[in-house]
């Protein structure tokens, strides 16, 4: 199967190196390490989910990869993302990626990432790169790819290495369209995967959104992450309630119209940007 092509089943696509990356992700962003973190991968893989999503930064990976290991699923049917902690702006040291993937897998407790992103581009886009390479060369992780990167920045890593990111974690919704970048990653074979979709819940109170999800008769959550698939977006949606998780894995099974989704586009606030941030904090 060739770059973007989605299965059969509509629940994952190919990526540019040909490894498939599901459609739908829990994200643990601000997920505290412990049992709430564990219950909430334990209800998403129940649920259905074929994806989790953490970082470094997060400080939850311990907990993620307890709640892999107490999981009926299979190591094997779990598509796991890790995201590499590249500094701040004013770090005195770079870290290395090949040596905080290791921890990484030490803290989750596998052998090998399925994803493995630097998560934003601290101290300049393209001096991780090379290093990120050799993870996945020595086989730390399958497929790797970057976080929080304009097109320009997307640009320079690219010439930093050999092998191309295949995906660009960013920060995308119907309010967030950034329109611009979508179409820079496509030409360049890098998938796009959304974060916050659901504005850490601003959205859900959208009175656009509102329109659209009582239309069809489905959640505000709902109709945003529906609209990122028909966007062609990966995406991850974080939740730590069982009833959310499970509502928000329901996704699948409906279709927002044309005219749905050109009313979700008009909601932009960007201005169809190629930037990933209007405001960065490294």
């Amino acid at each position: 199967m060739t770059f973007g092509a989605v299965t059969a089943d509509g629940r994952a696509r190919v990526l540019a190196d040909g490894n498939e990356m599901p459609m739908l992700g829990l994200g643990m962003w601000q997920v505290p390490n412990g049992i709430v973190c564990v219950n909430a991968v334990r209800w998403a893989l129940e649920a259905g989910y074929r994806h989790i999503d953490t970082a470094q930064a997060y400080g939850n990976e311990k907990s993620v990869g307890r709640a892999l290991r107490d999981s009926a699923v299979p190591r094997g049917e779990i598509f796991l993302t890790s995201k590499f902690y590249p500094g701040r702006k004013y770090s005195r040291r770079r870290p290395d990626p090949v040596a905080a993937a290791e921890e990484s897998l030490r803290r989750l407790g596998v052998d090998r990432l399925d994803l493995y992103l630097i998560h934003w581009p601290a101290g300049g886009p393209g001096w991780a790169w090379p290093r990120m390479q050799q993870a996945r060369e020595r086989g730390l992780a399958r497929s790797i790819g970057v976080s929080n990167f304009s097109a320009g920045e997307l640009d320079e890593v690219i010439a930093a290495g050999t092998i191309p990111p295949v995906v660009n974690q960013v920060q995308f919704s119907p309010l967030r369209y950034r329109r611009a970048l979508l179409e820079a990653c496509q030409r360049r074979q890098v998938a796009v995967e959304a974060f916050s979709p659901l504005g850490t819940g601003r959205h859900l109170r959208h009175p656009g959104v509102g329109r659209v999800a009582a239309r069809t008769g489905h959640t505000p959550a709902q109709v945003l992450l529906r609209w990122c698939l028909q966007r062609g977006l990966l995406v991850i949606a974080k939740s730590v309630r069982r009833e959310r998780i499970a509502h928000n894995a329901q996704i699948f099974d409906f279709t927002l119209s044309e005219a749905d989704m050109a009313e979700l586009d008009a909601l932009d606030q960007t201005n169809g940007t190629d930037q990933a941030q209007e405001r960065k904090w490294w």
